[in-house]
């Protein structure tokens, strides 16, 4: 899978705790990366997405569609 056009809801953050921007893809269970800045956390996770959705497709698991914007969030 490649040239995945990242159509899933992220939601960023800064996480005092983290001391870091966090970067959360809600529809993805456990897709998430941080970063220094808001523009790491973003780079990050969008790595982190590609790996969810070819780890998901090797394991045979569902991608869940993208839904657009999450009311819950």
């Amino acid at each position: 899978m490649t040239d995945y056009d990242y159509k899933h809801e992220i939601i960023l953050f800064w996480s005092n705790k983290d001391d870091a921007f966090i970067a959360e893809v809600p529809e993805l269970p456990g897709c998430m990366a941080d970063g220094e800045s808001y523009q790491d956390a973003l780079a990050n996770v969008e790595m982190v997405i590609q790996e969810w959705l070819e780890t998901a497709q090797v394991l045979g698991r569902p991608i869940p569609e993208p839904r657009g914007r999450l009311m819950y969030a």
